[in-house]
């Protein structure tokens, strides 16, 4: 298996690992409000996120930019209570709307600036014996693209199979959902408190 392999298949095992825990609850809390006919607009937005977080995990992989990692873990959960909150107002007439605000995806793309930061520690460690950083960086990020593709289309089909069958209202699942998300994030913020 060659090098650009492994890193492919780093970052998608990085992303189907019970410890990425707060990256999957991030895109859960992103995907939850839409339906599979509304895949178009969510792949946009998941490809918003990705931009951001390549951004900042390549920077922070070379070294060009730093961030404090301790306040790097704490903002991650903040992000994710801060998009399930938003669920909380979610109103069903807004999906009929052909395209999302350029908003909502500078929003996603900054938070993913964020996530970007946090996976950048876990790469660095991984790239230290490497005399070429952007091939390995390269297929990493591959890699999450892809894990993160799988992540949104089991979401997808698991929220279309029980609106279907339990014949609810996407306004009802939306808010389970994240209500569920703020009641496991919280204590990761609590955790986190960098103060």
């Amino acid at each position: 298996m060659n090098s650009f392999t492994s890193y492919l298949i780093l970052g998608l095992q990085h992303i189907l690992n019970i410890q990425a825990i707060d990256h999957l609850l991030f895109i859960l809390s992103i995907t939850c409000v839409y339906r599979i006919f509304d895949i178009k607009k969510l792949l946009y937005l998941i490809t918003a996120f990705t931009l951001g977080h390549s951004v900042t995990l390549g920077l922070a992989t070379l070294k060009w930019i730093s961030a404090n990692p301790t306040w790097i873990e704490f903002l991650i959960p903040c992000t994710i209570l801060f998009s399930a909150i938003g669920n909380l107002y979610f109103k069903e007439n807004k999906l009929k709307q052909k395209t999302l605000p350029w908003g909502n995806y500078a929003l996603v793309a900054g938070f993913g600036l964020i996530h970007g930061l946090g996976f950048s520690n876990y790469l660095q460690s991984l790239l230290g014996k490497e005399q070429s950083l952007l091939a390995p960086l390269f297929a990493f990020n591959i890699g999450l693209e892809i894990g993160q593709i799988f992540v949104v289309a089991t979401i997808l089909a698991v929220s279309t199979f029980l609106l279907e069958v339990f014949k609810s209202k996407l306004r009802h699942y939306v808010l389970v959902i994240s209500g569920l998300i703020i009641g496991l994030v919280l204590p990761m913020i609590l955790e986190r408190w960098p103060l």
